[in-house]
């Protein structure tokens, strides 16, 4: 069974850096996708950036581009976002995603249970 695993958020303060980790378990999507979301407190679930496992389809919102920035390790079975410059704003639980469509919009099978990132002033 396919499971997602979050690691690396934290409490950080305004311009430090963060490297979210999710590693996949069991049946992996080789074929797929991996997105990042995030969901700040009473706000809904926001898009944050996604890469195929093939190395294609990568792009990114435009509310982190420039700041955040999507890759894997294949040897790991782990996608990683790494957050720089974050701001109060980038406060919020991260997720990761995996499908097994391709292309730039996709339908997310499969959840990780979520990592906190809180960003203070």
């Amino acid at each position: 069974q396919v499971q997602l695993v979050e690691s690396g958020g934290g409490l950080v303060q305004a311009g430090d850096s963060l490297r979210l980790s999710c590693v996949v378990s069991g049946r992996a999507f080789n074929d797929g996708v991996m997105g990042w979301f995030r969901q700040a407190p009473g706000k809904d679930r926001e898009f944050v950036g996604q890469l195929g496992w093939s190395g294609n389809w990568l792009r990114y919102a435009d509310s982190v581009a420039g700041r955040f920035f999507i890759f894997k390790d294949d040897s790991k079975n782990a996608v990683y976002l790494q957050m720089i410059s974050l701001k109060p704003e980038d406060t919020g639980v991260y997720y990761c995603a995996a499908s097994r469509g391709s292309g730039w919009t996709v339908t997310y099978d499969l959840w990780g249970q979520g990592t906190q990132v809180t960003v203070s002033s």
